[in-house]
C-alpha cells in the first residue's frame, strides 16, 4: 500500500517514473532492499524469500488524481487504485485498475470514528461480490466511464480503519457474516468453532 498525502497533486511524469521503479517481484524487492540504510538492514526487509509477483495499491487524497491519465497509468502498470471510504474527506472512486481490489474503510459518517450501519455493510457486500466475480456494480463511481474487461474472478482485500472507537473488528465481523465467510472465526477466546463436514 502506497498512501499519498492530501497535499500531493498528480504529476503525470513523476507518477509514471514512480510506477516504473516499483519492484515487480520479490527478487526485484530484495535487490532494492540491499540499497537501504544500514540501520534498516536487520529489520527483516532484506530477508525476502522466493520470487513471487508483487502487487501494489495506491491510496490518493487529492482531487487532481481524478483524471483519465492517472487511471490509464495504473492500468498499464497493473497497480490497484484503493477504494477508500473516508466519510467524504478525500476522493472516493471505484475504478478497477488491476487484477485485485484493495479497500480501506475509514468510517461511514465520521473519519476513523464511526461504525458502519447494516445498510452500509450490505452496500459493501454487494460491491465485494461484484468485484470478486470479476465485474463492477452498476452505480460505481468512476473516473473513466469504460470499465476494464470483465474477468472470471478478482481478489478483494478489505480493511477497516475506523478504529478510534473500536468499530473496526466488529464491522469486519459483521461484513464477513453477510458474505458467509465467518465460519472459521472464534466466538469465544480459545474455543475453536465447530465446522460442519
Amino acid at each position: 500500500l502506497w498512501q499519498f498525502p492530501p497535499n500531493m497533486k498528480f504529476d503525470e511524469a513523476r507518477f509514471s517514473h514512480f510506477l516504473e521503479l516499483l519492484p515487480k517481484d520479490r527478487k526485484a524487492a530484495r535487490a532494492c532492499a540491499q540499497g537501504c540504510a544500514e540501520r534498516l538492514k536487520d529489520n527483516g526487509g532484506t530477508a525476502i524469500k522466493g520470487n513471487a509477483r508483487l502487487r501494489h495499491a495506491v491510496e490518493i487524497r487529492h482531487e487532481s488524481f481524478l483524471c483519465e491519465r492517472f487511471i490509464k497509468l495504473l492500468r498499464k502498470h497493473r497497480v490497484a487504485l484503493v477504494v477508500a471510504d473516508s466519510a467524504g474527506k478525500w476522493p472516493y472512486v471505484e475504478d478497477v485498475t488491476a487484477d485485485f481490489v484493495y479497500m480501506r474503510l475509514h468510517g461511514d459518517v465520521e473519519l476513523y470514528s464511526s461504525g458502519y450501519t447494516a445498510r452500509a455493510l450490505k452496500r459493501w457486500k454487494q460491491r465485494i461480490q461484484a468485484w470478486a466475480a470479476g465485474g463492477q456494480v452498476e452505480d460505481a463511481q468512476l473516473v473513466v466511464a469504460k470499465a476494464p474487461p470483465k474477468r472470471a474472478s478478482r481478489d478483494v482485500y478489505c480493511y477497516f480503519d475506523n478504529d478510534q472507537k473500536v468499530h473496526a473488528p466488529y464491522d469486519a465481523r459483521r461484513l464477513l457474516e453477510k458474505l458467509k465467510l465467518d465460519y472459521h472465526l472464534l466466538t469465544e477466546p480459545g474455543v475453536e468453532p465447530e465446522v460442519a463436514l
